[in-house]
């Protein structure tokens, strides 16, 4: 269904934060929800976790988010009507279609589809005209090379001549280190913009074997900070990659380098750039996750605002965070290109004074998509599309992937890895990255692709006792929910197919998992050997892609013949606002 320009001018909202209280929702029954007030003198424009979705898509938030400890029911652990009344969004609103779970379906064939790098590049040419000459920045959170078909073909070429045509001046990385070090550095030389990551060293071996570094002398791989000039003052960007590379993904990708959150070097770093440095603002481009950029807002002063990714948490005002410094603004920008941060600051001398921020949906329907970049993105795929473009089932419910436990979409790929690979049980990846299909949509397998796009695609078979499947899924929930921020690496929870148990989040750790049991009922006994597929593996497998695998279980008609659903039970979580209603 077309979108009606009515809907939007009805209902949409953008929601303003400043340093003290958030400003209400500003009405768009007057003027476009992209005409924003001007405010102070630098404005920084910031994208995140757009996975390579060149074009427009349907992505459903989260209905299961779930916050543990101090982080329970504060954002970003807040969905469906609590999300709605904490940031004060209507809920038959353009904004809670945007933001929520909330009747997703309906709202999609109201509002359309969102994101789309031609779109984006309308409106960020118009925010940026809008700001002035020399008064505004485009930065990039990383998670930019990677999610799709033609990314993983291309390794990221595509990306990087679309992000040189959108002009991204700087940006930090995550899953663009999966292409490997020859790759990534050829890719960065065709950038335009500067790769920033001051956490990220050479091992000892490859410091001693003279291995490419930015500043041999300290060891850091990449420049850490740019420090640019905005409307007469002096604004450092540092970069923070996702700190789990190694532990995330095979080693192998980058065996010379160590990562790690890097708290002690990024307080000097801080430090230098407000001393000798004398920049009037500190802004760090993390790809953390919001869980523990919070944490560390509190323990590094001198940061005056996070412009955060890692976990698509669209929020749609910054939580304010008090250090022993002052205060630190901590932001996440979403996923897929759905939304544009905006950030405008009141910049005096060594200071800034005043700050706003919006989060802005980028409804595609209501920007004409930027020509040049249409005609990029139109070339690039060209040579690709059509081997992409079969019809490999129509499903007849929603696919999606974001939430804690389960998702369609993974549920799928469980079903099929168990059905062809004669397995008794599948686990698949709890991964983020990945968009929406909608009931009845044709899918591709560029779609297919859409969810499953890595360069360590391989499936495996592998026999593994009832007390290691155990093992597995007690520690991946640590992962997911232990009250240290600094210990959860991102993700969701592993999804199991052809078992259930029930996951009590806020235990302690190797009590969370219980009642493990088979789809029959039976319980798992710990020192059975069971058939276990899956794939993505971080130890090298050699098995068919798992595209391949799945594509073929499509195909043969058999889509949802079993009954779906994550098996989870969930215990000691009851009026948990991370859990929609």
């Amino acid at each position: 269904m077309a979108i009606r320009r009515r809907d939007f001018l009805k209902n949409a909202g953008i929601v303003a934060a400043s340093l003290s209280l958030p400003r209400p929702a500003r009405s768009a029954e007057t003027a476009s929800i992209y005409d924003l007030e001007r405010f102070g003198n630098a404005r920084i424009l910031h994208t995140t976790d757009t996975h390579a979705q060149l074009n427009p898509v349907y992505v459903r938030e989260p209905s299961v988010n779930i916050g543990v400890g101090e982080m329970a029911g504060r954002p970003p652990h807040l969905v469906g009507r609590a999300f709605l009344e904490r940031f004060g969004v209507r809920a038959d609103s353009a904004d809670a279609y945007a933001f929520s779970c909330l009747e997703f379906e309906k709202s999609a064939a109201r509002f359309g589809k969102l994101g789309g790098f031609a779109h984006l590049k309308t409106l960020i040419d118009r925010l940026r005209g809008d700001a002035g000459d020399g008064r505004s920045l485009l930065v990039d959170g990383g998670d930019l090379w990677q999610g799709t078909a033609l990314a993983n073909v291309m390794q990221g070429r595509d990306m990087v001549e679309v992000a040189n045509l959108l002009g991204i001046e700087a940006m930090t990385g995550h899953w663009e280190f999966t292409y490997g070090e020859q790759v990534l550095r050829d890719n960065l030389e065709r950038f335009k913009g500067e790769f920033l990551a001051q956490n990220v060293f050479l091992t000892e071996e490859a410091a001693f074997n003279d291995a490419p570094a930015f500043d041999k002398a300290s060891g850091r791989v990449f420049k850490p900070s740019v420090v640019r000039e905005l409307g007469g003052h002096r604004v450092a960007i540092v970069g923070q990659a996702f700190p789990y590379v190694p532990i995330a993904h095979p080693k192998r990708f980058t065996p010379d380098w160590t990562f790690g959150i890097r708290e002690e070097e990024l307080q000097k770093h801080v430090d230098a750039l407000r001393g000798n440095g004398k920049v009037d603002a500190v802004i760090l481009l993390s790809h953390n996750g919001m869980d523990v950029d919070l944490k560390l807002a509190s323990r590094v002063t001198g940061i005056d605002v996070i412009l955060g990714g890692h976990t698509h948490d669209a929020i749609p005002q910054p939580v304010a965070v008090k250090n022993a410094g002052g205060t630190t603004l901590v932001t996440n920008a979403g996923s897929n290109g759905k939304f544009l941060g905006v950030l405008d600051l009141a910049l005096d001398k060594g200071k800034v004074s005043d700050v706003r921020y919006r989060l802005l949906p980028v409804y595609s329907e209501l920007l004409k998509p930027d020509p040049a970049m249409a005609e990029l993105i139109g070339r690039v795929r060209a040579p690709h599309v059509a081997d992409w473009s079969d019809r490999i089932a129509t499903p007849d419910r929603l696919l999606y992937r974001r939430d804690n436990f389960a998702g369609p979409i993974d549920e799928l790929i469980c079903a099929a890895l168990r059905t062809e690979l004669d397995a008794e049980i599948a686990l698949s990846p709890g991964f983020r990255w990945g968009v929406t299909a909608l009931p009845g949509q044709p899918l591709t397998m560029e779609d297919l692709l859409a969810e499953t796009a890595i360069t360590y695609p391989e499936t495996y078979v592998q026999e593994m006792t009832g007390a290691e499947i155990k093992d597995v899924l007690e520690d991946i929930c640590d992962n997911l929910f232990n009250a240290d921020p600094y210990y959860q690496q991102g993700g969701d929870m592993v999804r199991a197919g052809g078992l259930g148990y029930t996951c009590t989040p806020n235990a302690a750790i190797g009590s969370r998992i219980s009642d493990v049991r088979l789809n029959g009922g039976k319980a798992l006994s710990a020192s059975h050997r069971y058939k276990v597929a899956g794939w993505a593996s971080i130890n090298g497998r050699q098995g068919a892609p798992v595209w391949d695998v799945v594509a073929k279980y499509l195909r043969s008609g058999r889509m949802f013949q079993e009954r779906l659903g994550s098996g989870v039970t969930l215990k000691g979580v009851d009026g948990n606002p991370g859990i929609a209603g």
